[in-house]
């Protein structure tokens, strides 16, 4: 409740109220803090790393990783926030649209080289990353099973860059 919330926090429910609408108001300030330090965290990691199959990996890597050391952030976001109508025109998800262009443009960018194949639309590998992420993490999440960021991110891009990667000549 508001009030568990104020009495954890330290302060008065009121002054919770002077600042956020209501619980989802708060919810959503908690993750738009959380995505706009984990955008630039993300941002930083992926400077030096060469092609974009490598790029892919390292987000992968590190977005299953927030989900597995960040339960809280990770239920908050796929089972609290996502579920509800509003959630399509926050401030949140405006960061979430950020993270999933420059998946986007990593994709894009791997289509250019020739190191991702081009006959399949590049959004909807992008839809299939991300769905894939949530969905490996997810029971592990709501179950707060142990995840393995390494083996999963190593299983996940075995499946998925097998079959976005161009074929060598051989």
């Amino acid at each position: 409740t508001t009030a568990e919330i104020a009495k954890t926090a330290g302060v008065t429910e009121a002054l919770i109220y002077k600042y956020f609408q209501d619980k989802r108001d708060l919810l959503h300030q908690l993750l738009q803090e959380y995505l706009e330090e984990y955008i630039i965290q993300f941002n930083q990691d992926l400077k030096g790393i060469k092609g974009a199959l490598n790029k892919l990996r390292k987000l992968i890597w590190t977005h299953i990783n927030v989900y597995s050391t960040n339960r809280v952030f990770a239920r908050i976001l796929l089972i609290e926030v996502r579920n509800h109508q509003d959630y399509y025109h926050s401030d949140t998800y405006q960061l979430v649209k950020v993270y999933s262009n420059v998946m986007l443009e990593l994709i894009e960018e791997g289509v250019a080289k020739g190191e991702i194949r081009s006959d399949i639309p590049m959004k909807l590998m992008r839809q299939c990353i991300l769905g894939s992420i949530e969905h490996i993490c997810l029971t592990g999440i709501i179950f707060n099973r142990e995840m393995s960021p390494d083996q999963l991110t190593d299983d996940l891009c075995e499946f998925l860059f097998k079959g976005i990667e161009t074929a060598e000549d051989g």
